[in-house]
């Protein structure tokens, strides 16, 4: 009788629960039983690891062998089990010492060759393994950038299993080629030589992510953006409070030039909010190659025909992260929004007031982050012609009422910032109003901004104006005497609702912000009340263009 364990993790969403992997054989038939409550992917080990134990040159166990996932409560999905499985097979087996097994945490798919392959949520996994007390991880060769993202742990990437036995048992590991390359029988001469051998012992990798970036793409400049001065100062609004925005206007106006260049005025991400990133799109393999740990903050732009799962999370098993969760710390924007179903569009009412997600299946329940910038765009009308003088709209008065009522007014409410873009006219596409501002420019308004409200909410759990409470905001930090009043007297007509209010006061804060205002002014409530209404109030100085005048000949 021969028994071994070591440890794996199962995800749940982004939260990582501590998997024992054990194995014990018995005298009897020779049968392979996999008991924990494992899915389909999962049941399939059995196969992989029997064809990779034998092809990494050890002896399948010719005995009655049972392997269990403690605790058997918790469902258990994916192929990330199969390193830690052939293992404790190995271990009860005795082909390894069970000693050197106990504690490791492995996490990895077997080829039937005997590879080992990456798997999805190497980050949270390494995270949940962690904070459990745990401190030796072996993975793929491929994740090892990944996993070291988290201090203090020591991580060993192998390309087989053939190179873990090895090292486990204190043998000098065999070369493998890169997973892709050529056999081990080719001649040197003709391998490729990107070669080279594998890490002998367990070392805590000082990997730096900052030398890594994404692969090279035209950065989009909000100087390409003609125009639409309100609509500019409303995006700057937008991504200095971190406030929701929607961009009504007809077709070519700029509604999504904007939207695409509002990633570009955020600031970098902070390191836990890295770190949070990077987990929801290790768990969606969303990662790009060469690229372990996300910086900048995510732009996601699904279809107007995304479904429900798709959006919010699910789908078959256990639920996926959905848009809402890809766009954490970042953008999600929601194109022809008004083309979307009405019934996915109100799904994101409670992850735009929570922050996160919550899907509830048969198989499982999925907690994800979903603290995103919402920005909306629509069309006035089905045909896009709607209120333009010259035209030419055909659309019936119901149809348009149906159309623009797929966006709800509980989803709307929790829209901060309502724009409307204006076709552009003649002078202002050849820029004869001057050289509009650059993303740099307007970054570093934000950035002095943001940095204000992290100063002002510093002992408080919130750093953004669009995360205080009304209630706070209007006890601890009130604005100017009377500057509410014309807001105060919206609310009486029914023009505000009390959320509505609390989110004026927010944007007037945010505003404050940007002019260096200690304290919100009456013209800094005016312009936040007419970025929520859209009726025009005072003249503001904040909303007088800033360009640059074209040099002279």
């Amino acid at each position: 009788m021969g028994f071994a364990r070591t440890r794996s993790v199962a995800l749940v969403g982004v939260e990582g629960v501590v998997v024992e992997v054990q194995a014990d054989l018995e005298p009897g038939v020779a049968t392979f039983t996999l008991v924990g409550l494992p899915d389909k992917s999962l049941t399939e080990s059995r196969d992989r690891v029997r064809a990779a134990i034998v092809n990494a040159g050890a002896e399948w166990p010719q005995r009655k062998l049972t392997v269990g996932l403690s605790p058997a409560a918790v469902p258990k999905s994916g192929s990330g089990f199969d390193l830690a499985v052939a293992c404790a097979v190995l271990g009860a087996a005795e082909r390894i010492d069970p000693r050197s097994l106990a504690d490791l945490m492995m996490l990895g798919e077997l080829g039937l060759d005997g590879r080992v392959r990456p798997v999805r949520g190497v980050l949270p996994a390494v995270l949940a393994a962690a904070d459990a007390g745990h401190r030796q991880i072996v993975v793929a060769e491929e994740t090892v950038p990944e996993a070291s993202l988290v201090p203090d742990v020591s991580v060993l990437g192998v390309r087989s299993l053939r190179q873990l036995i090895a090292l486990l048992n204190d043998e000098p590991p065999p070369e493998e080629p890169p997973d892709g390359t050529l056999p081990d029988d080719v001649p040197p001469h003709e391998q490729r030589p990107e070669h080279r051998p594998p890490t002998a012992s367990f070392t805590a990798h000082g990997w730096s992510a900052p030398g890594l970036t994404r692969r090279t793409e035209r950065t989009l400049d909000l100087a390409d953006v003609a125009g639409q001065t309100t609509a500019r100062r409303a995006l700057e609004v937008a991504a200095a409070g971190r406030h929701h925005i929607f961009f009504k206007g007809p077709p070519g106006a700029g509604k999504t030039m904007l939207a695409e260049r509002l990633p570009g005025l955020l600031p970098p991400l902070t390191s836990q909010e890295a770190l949070e990133v990077t987990a929801v799109h290790s768990v969606a393999g969303a990662l790009p190659p060469g690229q372990p740990l996300v910086q900048r903050p995510p732009y996601c732009a699904p279809h107007h025909s995304a479904t429900m799962a798709s959006l919010i999370g699910g789908g078959t098993g256990l639920p996926r992260p959905g848009a809402v969760s890809m766009a954490h710390h970042g953008v999600l924007f929601l194109d022809e929004a008004a083309e979307c179903s009405a019934r996915v569009l109100d799904a994101m009412r409670q992850p735009l007031e929570s922050g996160h997600v919550v899907v509830a299946r048969a198989s499982g329940m999925m907690r994800m982050p979903a603290r995103f910038l919402l920005v909306l765009a629509a069309n006035p009308c089905p045909c896009g012609r709607h209120g333009i003088r010259g035209g030419g709209c055909e659309c019936r008065p119901a149809s348009i009422r149906r159309y623009r009522a797929r966006l709800s007014g509980p989803l709307m409410d929790r829209v901060d910032l309502r724009v409307q873009v204006k076709p552009l006219s003649r002078s202002e596409l050849a820029g004869q109003h001057g050289q509009p501002e650059n993303t740099a420019t307007v970054a570093e308004r934000v950035l002095a901004a943001r940095e204000r409200a992290a100063a002002r909410y510093a002992d408080t759990p919130w750093s953004a104006n669009s995360d205080v409470p009304g209630h706070e905001l209007r006890t601890r930090w009130p604005a100017e005497a009377g500057a509410l009043s014309r807001a105060e007297d919206d609310m009486e007509q029914g023009l505000l609702t009390a959320r509505g209010m609390d989110r004026v006061l927010r944007v007037a804060w945010t505003v404050a912000d940007l002019a260096g205002h200690d304290r919100p002014t009456p013209e800094d409530v005016d312009w936040a009340l007419e970025l929520r209404t859209g009726v025009k109030r005072s003249p503001s100085a904040f909303r007088a263009p800033l360009t640059v005048p074209r040099s002279r000949p």
